[in-house]
C-alpha cells in the first residue's frame, strides 16, 4: 500500500487548478492543499491557502509550513488585462517564471518533493503566432518564439538535474471547466451570454464569425491526466498533449450548448462579447436576484477575462476560417492514458454542473 501523498495545486482557483483540487481530494491516499490569491472555498477534503506567488517573501513563509508536500500540480498563471497582448510581452513571461521559482525552491528544500506537473498548451507550437505544422507533436523541435513556457521548462530542467524529484509537462488545448473568475474558461462566459439573451426574449444567436477546427479538453479529464502523470514512472521527464479525443468547431457544438441551456438556436448575430456583455452588467444583476443565484453579481468576478477568450474561440471578426489547430495525442495513449469524452457531452455536463450549483439559471424557466 502506498504511503500517504500530499499534492499542492498552485492556481487552485483557475480552470485547471480547480478541477485538479477536486479530483485529488476525491482520491484515497492523498492530502490536498490548494494555493491561490483568492482560493475557492467549496472543495471538501482540501485545505486552501491564500498566497501571491509573485511575492517571494510571502511564498517562502507560507510554503515553509508545507514541508510534507510530495507532488505539485503547477497550474498558476498570470495574465495581463486585455489577455492576448500580454502573451507577447517579456515582463509577463518573467512574472510567470518568478511565480514558479517562488513555489519550487521552498518546497524543494524539504527534500520530500517527488514530482511536479507543469502545464503548457498549444502556444508551445506557435498557435498564437501563425499556422502550426499539423498535427502538433511533442517530439518536434521547440518553436522559435519567446514564451514563458520555455522559461519555466528550462528552469525546471536546470533545478531537476541531479535532484531526487522529476517532472512531467502536459499540453492541453482549449480547456473548459467549472471555475469562476478564470481568464480562459468560456463556460461561464457563454452561460452569461445565454442567460441575458433569454432574459431579453431572444434565442441563442450565434455571435461568432467563421468557424475553425480545434480540440477541446474537459478540465476534469485533464485532472485525471494530472493524476496519471504524477503516479506513472513512464511519465517522468516526458511531455504529453492531452485532448478530449475528438475535434469541434464552436458552430457545430452550438446546438448542444443551446439545448443544455434550454434554448433554441437563433440567427447569426455577430457580437463581441467582450464589448457587449459588460454593458449588460445591470441586467445580469437582475438575473442573479431573480433566480437567487450563487454566482457573483459582478461579471468580472464570475467571468474574469473569459469574454475575450470566448470571442477568440467563436472566431469573432473572422470572415474566413483561420488555420486549424490540431495536436497528436498518440504519445499519451501509447504511454497508457486513453481517457476521452465527446465534446458535446462535455458542454452539456459542464453547463449542467453550473446549473446544479446555481451559478446559472435552471434549464427550464
Amino acid at each position: 500500500m502506498n504511503p500517504q501523498r500530499k499534492v499542492l495545486v498552485a492556481g487552485a482557483s483557475g480552470v485547471v487548478g480547480y478541477a485538479a483540487v477536486k479530483h485529488f481530494a476525491s482520491l484515497p491516499g492523498w492530502d490536498v492543499v490548494g494555493v491561490a490569491r483568492r482560493p475557492p472555498t467549496d472543495v471538501p477534503g482540501a485545505d486552501m491557502l491564500s498566497v501571491d506567488l509573485a511575492e517571494a517573501g510571502q511564498s517562502a513563509s507560507v510554503l515553509a509550513e508545507l514541508a510534507d508536500v510530495t507532488h505539485v500540480v503547477y497550474a498558476a498563471l498570470h495574465e495581463k488585462p486585455g489577455l492576448v497582448p500580454g502573451w507577447f510581452e517579456r515582463d509577463q513571461m518573467e512574472r510567470n517564471l518568478t511565480m514558479l521559482r517562488n513555489l519550487i525552491e521552498p518546497l524543494e528544500a524539504s527534500q520530500r518533493l517527488e514530482h511536479v506537473s507543469l502545464l503548457q498548451g498549444t502556444k508551445a507550437y506557435g498557435a498564437h503566432v501563425g499556422p502550426i505544422e499539423l498535427p502538433g507533436r511533442e517530439s518536434r523541435p521547440r518553436h522559435p518564439h519567446e514564451n514563458f513556457y520555455w522559461l519555466q521548462e528550462d528552469y525546471l530542467r536546470e533545478r531537476q538535474r541531479g535532484a531526487s524529484w522529476d517532472f512531467t509537462i502536459l499540453r492541453p488545448q482549449v480547456v473548459f471547466g467549472e471555475a469562476m473568475g478564470s481568464n480562459m474558461n468560456a463556460i461561464p462566459a457563454l452561460g452569461v451570454y445565454a442567460a441575458l439573451q433569454r432574459w431579453a426574449g431572444r434565442p441563442l444567436d450565434y455571435p461568432g464569425g467563421a468557424p475553425f477546427v480545434a480540440e477541446a479538453v474537459d478540465a476534469d479529464l485533464l485532472a485525471r491526466a494530472l493524476h496519471w502523470a504524477a503516479t506513472t514512472p513512464g511519465c517522468r521527464g516526458e511531455t504529453f498533449n492531452i485532448t478530449n479525443g475528438d475535434v469541434f468547431t464552436m458552430r457545430n457544438v452550438w446546438p448542444a450548448i443551446a439545448d443544455a441551456l434550454g434554448m433554441e438556436v437563433g440567427d447569426d448575430v455577430p457580437m463581441a462579447l467582450s464589448v457587449e456583455m459588460p454593458k449588460r452588467q445591470d441586467t445580469w444583476a437582475e438575473v442573479v436576484r431573480q433566480f437567487d443565484l450563487a454566482a457573483p453579481v459582478d461579471l468580472g468576478r464570475f467571468v474574469g477575462q473569459s469574454f475575450i477568450y470566448a470571442d477568440l474561440l467563436l472566431g469573432h471578426g473572422f470572415d474566413k476560417p483561420p488555420p486549424p489547430t490540431l495536436v497528436s495525442t498518440i504519445k499519451a495513449r501509447q504511454a497508457g492514458f486513453g481517457d476521452c469524452i465527446d465534446t458535446e457531452d462535455m458542454f452539456r455536463r459542464l453547463i449542467g454542473r453550473l446549473q446544479e450549483r446555481q451559478l446559472l439559471p435552471p434549464k427550464r424557466w
